[in-house]
């Protein structure tokens, strides 16, 4: 009877090793699954918090500058940004302006007919490049500034694009003292932000934009450090 008794119990014990083998799997996928939850609720979060950060960085009107620099340089995309920078030109807040990522059709000529009381200081004083974006942007403004000495720059653009714009050219030219000059639009200044649909999902996008723009300087600097170390 022992010897029967302790079959009996020999056989129990080898079929629930493999049940309990079998739930194995099963628990660490489950842990797997809340692990990554979590860690996507967390991301999302710290997204939506930096985003409350970044609207509440913007300036929400614009500023009358106290101090002059070296040089203008004013990020096309509207009219707007264009003109007030060769206000600041012809006030004398600068030596001269680059007018960076200019279209074909954004000239000397066609900025003087637009603006005449400002022919002069266009034709003596405005340089121009035809960058496609805010990187090409910053790296044009590089070139220029180093070409002429410069040790101090206004940067003109949208408010809403200003934290990238800055990011990116103080990033080319750490050693360049930059003096923020934001264009709040007519739109920004009657409604806010979250009154639109349009002007929302533009202040998400440049959000994205400007987070990536800091991930890929801070990814840039690392290899840097990496390949002199």
């Amino acid at each position: 009877m022992p010897m029967v008794g302790s079959k009996t119990d020999s056989g129990a014990g080898a079929m629930s090793r493999p049940v309990e083998v079998s739930r194995a799997p099963g628990r660490l996928l489950r842990r797997i699954g809340w692990t990554t939850i979590a860690i996507c609720a967390g991301a999302v979060l710290l997204l939506a918090v930096g985003f409350v950060w970044f609207i509440w960085r913007l300036p929400a009107h614009e500023i009358v500058l106290d101090r002059n620099a070296d040089g203008i340089v004013v990020l096309s995309g509207g009219a707007s940004r264009i003109t007030d920078a060769v206000e600041l030109l012809a006030a004398g807040h600068g030596r001269r302006l680059l007018i960076s990522g200019a279209n074909r059709a954004t000239t000397s000529g066609e900025i003087s007919r637009l603006n005449p009381e400002f022919a002069p200081v266009v034709r003596c004083c405005v340089d121009f490049d035809r960058s496609l974006n805010t990187l090409g942007n910053a790296i044009e403004t590089r070139r220029w500034a180093e070409s002429r000495g410069f040790r101090s720059l206004i940067v003109v653009t949208s408010s809403y694009h200003m934290p990238r714009a800055m990011a990116e050219i103080a990033h080319q030219l750490p050693g360049v003292a930059l003096i923020p000059f934001p264009v709040v639009s007519d739109k920004l200044r009657a409604e806010p932000w979250w009154a639109s649909a349009t002007t929302a999902k533009l202040m998400l996008s440049e959000y994205l934009k400007y987070m990536f723009a800091q991930l890929r300087m801070r990814l840039n600097s690392q290899a840097g450090a990496n390949a002199t170390g």
